[in-house]
């Protein structure tokens, strides 16, 4: 299964955008508690943007905040279509005239007041998929602690929106990278954010997300997901570990111990 990350969450919610935008809420329904009462039907939906890996809904004076998290979707329906997941698993459903939005095995979901919508995704670094993306602000905030691993550096939202652990795993093979290099021993910064950028850019318009030029399956990845396998570069067993700032938040990382150093 993809794991969404920031090129997922940015189709999703052009898709959203297109079916929903303009047009008015004809029936909500959000199916946690928090929000079970909250009813935006009759409100006319504004725009449909990501942010990194967060997904935000803007209708009038409301914003609905969703994160995919791992097994997270929004799918699109036209009246009278069946669901294509279990109806249990839905945590919010819109409708409008034409279309059912439906999100599913969501990891937030939030109404929020539009003018608090910064509490939920102000936290965040420059979204590498934004129209604002900004290079020399994201490099400045990934390289402000030298010693931390790039791996995990370069997963931290805080730094730079929209990477996902399969990302950064195939971006530092790419960049011959160990994860736990610390980001202060990286030559060029600079670039390996940049190739990632360009990496999220060129795979946001598909759904099956390729990495090594190859769209065939099993051949789409260089390391992530490949422990056992051999390196397609020079033969090594790829290497697979765990990596994080606490136990509880540690990420599978794997690599390559030839190609990458």
């Amino acid at each position: 299964m993809v794991m969404p990350e920031g090129d997922t969450v940015w189709r999703t919610a052009h898709r959203l955008h297109d079916a929903l935008a303009g047009q008015e809420l004809l029936r909500t329904d959000f199916r946690v508690p928090a929000f079970a009462t909250v009813d935006l039907s009759g409100e006319v939906v504004d725009e449909v943007v990501s942010r990194g890996k967060h997904l935000l809904i803007r209708t009038g004076q409301h914003s609905i905040h969703s994160h995919l998290k791992m097994e997270g979707a929004w799918h699109l329906y036209r009246h009278g279509t069946d669901w294509r997941r279990p109806g249990h698993s839905a945590r919010a459903v819109l409708q409008n005239a034409q279309w059912q939005a439906v999100g599913y095995s969501l990891g937030i979901l939030e109404v929020l007041d539009l003018d608090d919508e910064e509490s939920a995704v102000g936290h965040l670094g420059p979204d590498l998929l934004g129209p604002d993306w900004d290079l020399d602000e994201a490099v400045r905030r990934t390289s402000a602690d030298p010693q931390r691993p790039v791996f995990l550096a370069l997963l931290d939202q805080r730094n730079l929106a929209g990477f996902g652990n399969e990302y950064v795993n195939e971006l530092l093979f790419i960049q011959g990278l160990r994860p736990t290099r610390p980001v202060g021993e990286v030559a060029d910064l600079r670039r390996v954010i940049s190739r990632g950028q360009r990496m999220l850019d060129v795979n946001k318009s598909r759904i099956d997300r390729s990495f090594t030029g190859s769209a065939r399956t099993g051949e789409e990845r260089w390391v992530y997901g490949r422990e056992r396998s051999r390196c397609r570069r020079c033969g090594t067993r790829i290497q697979t570990g765990q990596l994080g700032d606490r136990p509880t938040a540690e990420r599978n990382t794997f690599w390559c111990p030839h190609c990458q150093t």
